[in-house]
């Protein structure tokens, strides 16, 4: 009797001993959004959440990030059908996909090698930090199938860049360059093609090494900016702050830096 063969997860998570979790999208040839990549990147943000690792990268196999969604299989059957509810049921699943990435209580970096379609370069604004070869381009290109982006993309770009920007790019379902998008806001850093991947997973584990509790209180001090202001930021600042002062890392930091100096502290994440 022969064995069915396993098909891979389309998205895997890899913890390593110092608490970064890799995050893999692997869909050949393209790594077009379907259901099997939505249902597995909706397992690795559950694993994400219920791990709590230090700090995650994301990243893709292939000479694309993404081409984008296979609308055949996604939308198509939606339109012919008319069905709008469907359509908002659809998206409500994809705009809490968005907002749980965002709200992960650790760092995470996007990396984008090459071409970074739609769904992908939506997950990739809901990440904190975005890197990317020179030779990457991205775009949301939903206008184009007479739609608009609905993971939140829209809304995280006018954050980074502004409002116009996000108009410009979203209107007119362009492809743009990581150079343009860096002067921009949109990509934090642009690292060389040779050693890219290394150099992305080394500025992950960085991030994942530091004072965890306190990177999760920045990126609370952030949201609130964003969704509330200036004052909603002001108004969570003294106890996100604050209550740092009971963490280990904390405490471990300000003896260290009594005793031996500014730079010496290592951080557990507690």
């Amino acid at each position: 009797m022969t064995a069915t063969p396993v098909t891979p997860s389309p998205v895997t998570v890899d913890v390593d001993d110092a608490g970064l979790a890799v995050v893999t999208i692997d869909h050949p040839p393209l790594n077009l959004y379907d259901e099997a990549l939505h249902e597995a990147l909706r397992a690795a943000v559950a694993e994400l959440e219920g791990a709590r690792p230090r700090g995650a990268l994301v990243r893709a196999e292939g000479k694309v990030v993404s081409g984008g969604v296979d609308v055949k299989q996604v939308f198509h059957p939606m339109a012919q059908a008319g069905d709008a509810a469907a359509g908002t049921a659809y998206f409500a699943e994809l705009v809490d996909l968005g907002r749980r990435i965002h709200h992960l209580p650790f760092p995470t970096v996007f990396a984008a090698h090459g071409l970074t379609l739609t769904w992908a370069f939506e997950v990739a604004l809901a990440c904190d930090l975005i890197v990317a070869t020179p030779r990457a381009s991205f775009g949301l290109i939903e206008a184009t199938v007479g739609l608009t982006p609905a993971m939140g993309g829209t809304q995280r770009l006018a954050e980074r860049a502004g409002a116009g920007r996000a108009r410009l790019l979203v209107m007119t379902a362009g492809r743009f360059g990581a150079d343009e998008l860096e002067r921009w806001g949109v990509v934090d850093r642009l690292i060389p093609e040779d050693g890219f991947d290394a150099a992305a997973r080394e500025l992950a584990a960085q991030l994942a090494a530091g004072p965890t509790r306190a990177h999760a209180a920045t990126k609370e001090i952030l949201r609130h900016l964003a969704e509330g202001g200036l004052e909603a930021a002001h108004e969570v600042t003294p106890q996100a702050a604050g209550a740092l002062f009971a963490t280990a890392d904390l405490q471990g930091a300000m003896a260290s830096f009594v005793e031996q100096g500014h730079g010496k502290a290592t951080f557990t994440g507690e």
